[in-house]
């Protein structure tokens, strides 16, 4: 019998709170302590725990293994999957898996290209994308159904509360909000975006979104990602694809201090949380301190997002 209990992300959202999210990369090698200090770490200032799954295409501890470990330590994850690496089978198996365990949150990526990562001639799989993904999970959830046809009993079928991640920036930009419908029509009931610079083009993007609708459809978690230095914004100003991150987001870095630029970065993501707190259609934050989790939650505190309600 499944141990899954009802998704807390979910509740939280239902409860109408702000919810907040951060990530925990897994390391290159089997250490769980690693795993056991970030989830510490974020864990009572965050609703869930997002386990990143071979992040740019570089092997790492799986990330089912590393939400179980989560679960052990009393936090709720959420179980990053990429259709990269594995063919339906596998994703089933390892969705069946999470089942088991009482992991009750999944989003379902497409995964960064091998090329970008640590086996650039690996060989990729992509038998199903992102969106079919999606389509899978909620008919294995509602359904009881896997993709060849076989039959689960209502008691043992995986619970999960299904996100998915989109990027407002990427080009070309007009088909941005119908890419997300695409994924809301699948089954996506939350969405993790893509980190956020440029205000004033997500603002655009989620006026979209309202306009159509789509916000009562679905959760927008708005991506917050704290620059830690000068270099780090101009690299992913000019080599990171899909990423926008204006002039003056690094002016104002170049602005202070060597010293004080880490704390400016905190500062800027701080800000960018509460004035994105009255933007229409967004319902949390999802915070990627990038190996930088010792700052979420000064981040989260500042933002005036702590304590975190309490839902039954």
């Amino acid at each position: 019998m499944s141990t899954t209990t009802p998704s807390k992300l979910e509740k939280i959202l239902a409860a109408g709170h702000f919810a907040v999210t951060s990530e925990c990369g897994p390391p290159r090698s089997c250490d769980q302590s690693i795993v056991d200090e970030k989830a510490r770490l974020v864990g009572p200032y965050v609703d869930v725990i997002n386990v990143t799954d071979n992040q740019t295409a570089v092997v790492r501890m799986c990330s089912l293994a590393s939400c179980i470990r989560i679960k052990q330590l009393g936090f709720e994850p959420v179980l990053q999957m990429t259709t990269r690496d594995r063919n339906r089978i596998g994703l089933q198996s390892d969705l069946l898996g999470a089942g088991a365990f009482g992991i009750n949150n999944v989003l379902c990526l497409t995964g960064d290209h091998q090329r970008f990562g640590d086996h650039p001639t690996a060989a990729n799989v992509f038998d199903l994308d992102s969106t079919q993904l999606i389509q899978t999970v909620k008919r294995m959830r509602d359904e009881g159904k896997l993709l060849g046809g076989q039959e689960m009993a209502e008691g043992v079928r995986p619970q999960l509360f299904i996100g998915a991640a989109e990027n407002p920036f990427a080009d070309p930009f007009e088909i941005r909000v119908l890419r997300l419908a695409k994924k809301v029509a699948a089954g996506a009931q939350f969405i993790q975006t893509q980190c956020i610079y440029n205000m004033e083009k997500f603002k655009l993007w989620m006026q979209q979104i309202v306009d159509r609708g789509l916000n009562e459809k679905v959760s927008i978690l708005a991506g917050i990602t704290p620059m830690k230095s000068v270099g780090m914004a101009k690299y992913m100003k000019a080599k990171v694809p899909g990423m926008d991150v204006p002039d003056e987001i690094i002016k104002r870095l170049q602005g202070v201090p060597k010293d004080k630029v880490a704390a400016e970065g905190v500062t800027m993501a701080v800000e960018q949380i509460q004035e994105l707190k009255e933007c229409p259609g967004v319902r949390g934050f999802h915070i990627m301190a990038i190996e930088w989790e010792v700052m979420v939650p000064e981040i989260v505190e500042r933002a005036g997002l702590s304590p975190r309600p309490e839902v039954s």
